[in-house]
């Protein structure tokens, strides 16, 4: 199974560097596991005027990278919160019905258009806080790690 992470916007200098420091570490931890490769794609961000538009123009950039038979989880300050074992069953689970792809979808500062919520396998978020888009990466990246860990034995996740 293909993870993939679809981000609106692009990262740069300390954030950028942790992101691929935990992209590595999953990769690494999820390869006995059947997780071919975890990428990250960006999206340049809508210039459009108006701010729905922008949620619209930026999900469908999303949406085009998608690949058939994949699980999509979006990144969402309104979805549910799930812990780190919560995360790991679900992408165990993703994993062993074949699903081809993890997508996890991070919307730019407008979020993400309606149409995708309602398609989504799981709306996902971090809290109650607010969360710049930056962390929201990193912390996601950690958080698939974590499952890798968990998934493989690792002592690196103590609950």
């Amino acid at each position: 199974m293909r993870i993939l992470v679809a981000a609106v916007g692009r990262l740069k200098g300390p954030e950028s560097e942790l992101c691929e420091r935990y992209r590595k570490r999953a990769a690494a931890a999820g390869r006995g596991l059947g997780w071919r490769e975890i990428d990250i794609v960006e999206v340049k961000e809508s210039r459009a005027d108006d701010a729905g538009k922008r949620r619209i123009e930026e999900s469908i950039a999303l949406a085009n990278l998608v690949p058939a038979d994949s699980a999509t989880v979006l990144l969402d300050p309104k979805g549910e919160n799930l812990d780190s074992g919560a995360m790991t069953a679900c992408l165990a689970k993703w994993r062993g019905n074949n699903r081809t792809a993890a997508v996890f979808m991070i919307g730019g500062p407008d979020g993400l258009a309606e149409t995708l919520s309602n398609k989504a396998d799981l709306r996902l978020a971090f809290g109650a806080a607010t969360w710049p888009h930056q962390l929201v990466r990193a912390m996601l990246l950690e958080q698939l790690y974590r499952a890798a860990t968990i998934l493989s034995g690792h002592p690196y996740h103590r609950a």
